[in-house]
């Protein structure tokens, strides 16, 4: 299975991205609605995502399409794998109806907070109440806030402070270094840049 895509972002719309990781190659990749959004600003720049493939139904489920998925971290791929369980949320649902990056909606499954839910695209009150019912106890892994209450580092932005670092010439496996000890020093960095910052402060 293709775990992960790194590439210069050559188009983007709603939830597809052209993600060309050489010339003359590239990949169409679905994305969660909020990270379509954010990768629409950065045409042209590189980006690094975390992948699963899955196959979609066509004619009435009488032949089969393979797409690729594209996340922000593995984290998010997890809990999209996770939310996917709920009945009635297929794949390209799932990815529309994450308009907010998984933390918040994870947060938001702890705390019963159906109301959130239903601002979110294809979440009606009724399946609301269904993902609150089937995954309530099972993503709190993924919420932005800890059993204490205590806002934490929220994944998304860990991976962009690394993906920074990276740019600047730092090794993947040094940048993940210097982001994790930043990280458990100050669980409470809620942004890229007070992550750098942090880091270069070791």
């Amino acid at each position: 299975m293709l775990a992960r895509i790194i590439g210069r972002i050559e188009f983007v719309d709603t939830t597809t991205a052209l993600i060309a990781p050489e010339p003359g190659l590239a990949y169409e990749v679905l994305l969660p609605l909020h990270l379509a959004d954010r990768l629409a600003a950065r045409l042209g720049e590189d980006v690094t995502l975390h992948t699963m493939e899955y196959l979609e139904a066509v004619s009435q489920g009488s032949s089969f399409r393979p797409r690729l998925l594209g996340f922000e971290t593995r984290q998010e791929r997890a809990f999209f794998e996770r939310l996917t369980r709920v009945k009635g949320l297929g794949a390209k649902r799932a990815l529309r109806a994450m308009a907010e990056p998984a933390g918040e909606i994870a947060a938001a499954i702890t705390r019963r907070d159906a109301v959130f839910l239903q601002r979110l695209p294809e979440i009606g009150k009724r399946l609301a109440e269904t993902i609150i019912a089937e995954l309530h106890g099972k993503v709190d892994a993924f919420s932005d806030v800890a059993a204490s209450g205590k806002v934490v580092t929220r994944p998304g932005a860990a991976e962009q402070a690394i993906a920074a670092l990276e740019r600047l010439g730092q090794s993947r496996n040094e940048a993940e270094r210097l982001v994790t000890k930043a990280i458990e020093r100050e669980p409470a960095l809620d942004s890229p840049d007070a992550i750098l910052a942090a880091a270069f402060s070791e």
